[in-house]
């Protein structure tokens, strides 16, 4: 014991020891508390520097991503060819737009075996590779490296001569099909919906790709490789809708081991188009990135839990109006509702019929708005704003005071509109535009103009004026096979099937039956059958949704959610895909008050399902999901 004798009083030294520890352990304490509600669940190991994190700290972290260039394959091109050094550029700037760091190897790097410190290997139009580069890429992806590869992947070996398909089918899962002839200057490529690769990106997005480089479509034939896209263009190829699909894949994800690829059967400089092909592809390219390192990401479905597509049943009702009491019963007995369109004058005719068929489903609008008057014009002549907003207003005060219920939507009589059509369904309330004219979407698009909004839906199926009428098929199963084949497209992209009917020809009652079929089809199939109006509500809020997500540590992922809209949001269903294989889920949020959201997963999967209710116009929640990572 010491004494102070200034002052006269004594220092005890075993209390001073004491106390400066509780300080220490106390300030430890705290500080694991810090690090517990930033990032959640971790290991002592995972916060202590190594000496890969000083290195990194004092020299600037190592890229990781490399980009082969392959002398081997610039071999085979004609002398003097930019061909590679122009698509290594495109990587280089679409990479640096992610802020990732990367490097150059050469094909000597990767038989050397001096690829293995990078978490992504890039292979631009790789065509030649050598045996001993062949086994070495296998090699990083058992190790649980990725790789994205464009092109016919290691068809010839390094001194040109041709090797096969055989990398391709075996890493990959691909089977090659066919190339894309240059016949046309480019080839329509639809994408996928309801896949982390294709998040925010509108189901049936039509991508404009070049086919100045033959671009490969392909057949997956294994269950590990997913298919993103095909390019087959039901409008005008020829063949088998499902068969033609599933062998014209044009971008394919999966894994090798405990590794995972990237495919594209195109090269980054083939896209062309307008801006909205450029921000589409870019997106896709970056959901992409983030799958192969491993970042979470996160998305909305196109459509409301436990379906995975959508059908419109819609009716269009003509002169011969008996022929729509076949179907009415049908409607009933499957218990779904339908979208009738009518022509105001004709309901005028008809009253009693408009007014039963309205308690089937809901009456929308078939005006008459204008025409194109021959093949040769260069515009459509439709009517102008004014007397498309009178018609418009006319016609749905007529079909509300006959129909006892409200209008909503609206089909154009030859199925074209424009900015004037848009404007004038605004001002005359309506909410949705049904419209034949080919779209870039096989989903609903929400037109804003100003601050009011309008939601577009488009024809994505034959309808019974090209199956009967022009195809001539009146045998009933003829008739429902050629359906079929639309519906299971449209249930491969994940989008909205429309389901057009005319009292003419498939409400006649030698082939009504069919109808009932299709429904049953649509059941089985898990497609959301509903109204137009109940698609326009549901995307009307889904469209609002904005979500972000970032990786805060090793086994802790934060996800925000805002709701910018003007409508309260229920039964919002959140796809998160952890990127990790993940079991003892637990959600938590930052802000105390914060109100709940529940989460459904399968213990060892990565996709986390978060349901979210009551999200009020301008609020915006931040949740935490902590999880144990599954180690195989």
């Amino acid at each position: 014991m010491a004494v102070n004798k200034l002052f006269g009083t004594r220092i005890n030294q075993v209390l001073i020891f004491f106390s400066g520890l509780i300080i220490i352990v106390s300030a430890v304490l705290v500080y694991y508390s810090i690090l517990r509600g930033i990032y959640g669940r971790f290991d002592t190991s995972e916060i202590l520097p190594d000496s890969n994190i000083i290195e990194d700290f004092l020299f600037g972290k190592e890229p990781e991503v490399a980009i082969l260039y392959s002398k081997y394959t610039e071999n085979m091109l004609p002398i003097g060819s930019t061909w590679l050094n122009d698509n290594i550029s495109t990587w280089k700037k679409f990479l640096g737009d992610q802020k990732l760091k990367f490097e150059i190897i050469s094909d000597q790097d990767i038989e050397a075996g001096k690829h293995y410190q990078y978490k992504l290997i890039v292979l631009p139009g790789t065509k030649s590779i050598s045996d001993k580069e062949a086994m070495q890429l296998k090699k990083y992806l058992e190790k649980g490296g990725s790789v994205f590869a464009t092109g016919g992947i290691g068809s010839y070996s390094n001194d040109g001569k041709w090797r096969g398909w055989e990398y391709l089918n075996q890493v990959f899962g691909l089977q090659f099909s066919h190339e894309i002839k240059p016949d046309e200057y480019s080839k329509i490529h639809t994408v996928c919906g309801s896949l982390p690769i294709t998040a925010n990106i509108p189901t049936g997005f039509p991508l404009k790709v070049a086919t100045w480089d033959r671009p490969m479509a392909v057949e997956v034939l294994d269950p590990r490789t997913t298919q993103v896209s095909f390019w087959y263009n039901y409008r005008m190829d020829d063949g088998l809708v499902r068969e033609e699909i599933k062998k014209s894949a044009g971008i394919a994800y999966g894994n090798f081991s405990r590794g995972r690829f990237m495919w594209m059967g195109f090269e980054l400089n083939s896209i062309i188009g307008v801006q909205e092909d450029y921000i589409f592809f870019e997106r896709l390219f970056s959901n992409s990135i983030k799958w192969l390192l491993y970042s979470p990401i996160a998305y909305v479905r196109d459509w409301p839990t436990g379906f995975e597509a959508a059908a419109v049943i819609s009716p269009v009702i003509s002169e011969n109006t008996e022929n729509i009491n076949n179907l009415l019963p049908i409607i009933k007995d499957e218990g779904v509702s339908a979208t009738f369109f009518v022509n105001p004058e004709l309901a005028e005719k008809n009253r009693e019929v408009i007014k039963n068929i309205s308690t089937y489903g809901e009456i929308a609008a078939l005006v008459d708005i204008g025409y194109l008057a021959s093949v040769n014009d260069k515009y459509n002549k439709l009517n102008s704003y004014s007397e498309q907003l009178n018609k418009l207003i006319s016609a749905k005060e007529k079909l509300e005071k006959i129909s006892g219920s409200s209008v909503s939507g609206f089909l154009p009589y030859y199925g074209l509109f424009d900015n004037n059509t848009l404007n004038s369904v605004i001002k005359a309330n309506y909410k949705y535009v049904f419209t034949d004219s080919l779209t870039d979407r096989s989903v609903p698009k929400t037109i804003i103009r100003g601050d009011k909004r309008i939601v577009s839906m488009t024809k994505t199926a034959r309808d019974d004026f090209e199956i009967i009428r022009d195809f001539g098929l009146s045998l009933p199963e003829f008739q429902f096979y050629t359906y079929q084949e639309d519906l299971d497209r449209v249930l491969f992209e994940g989008g909205m099937y429309v389901f057009k009917l005319h009292n003419d020809y498939q409400c006649r009652s030698d082939y009504v039956d069919v109808v009932k079929d299709v429904i049953k089809d649509l059941k089985k199939k898990k497609f959301w059958i509903t109204t137009a109006t109940e698609i326009q509500k549901w995307y009307e809020k889904r469209d609002y949704i904005e979500i972000k997500t970032d990786r805060r540590g090793k086994t802790r992922v934060a996800i925000k959610v805002s709701n910018p809209g003007v409508e309260t949001i229920n039964n919002l269903v959140i796809d998160l895909d952890l990127n990790d294989f993940a079991k003892n889920i637990a959600i938590g949020s930052e802000l105390i008050g914060t109100k709940s959201a529940s989460v459904k997963h399968n213990p060892g999967s990565q996709m986390v399902y978060l349901f979210v209710d009551d999200l009020t116009p301008g609020e915006s929640r931040q949740y935490y999901v902590d999880y144990d990572r599954v180690e195989f």
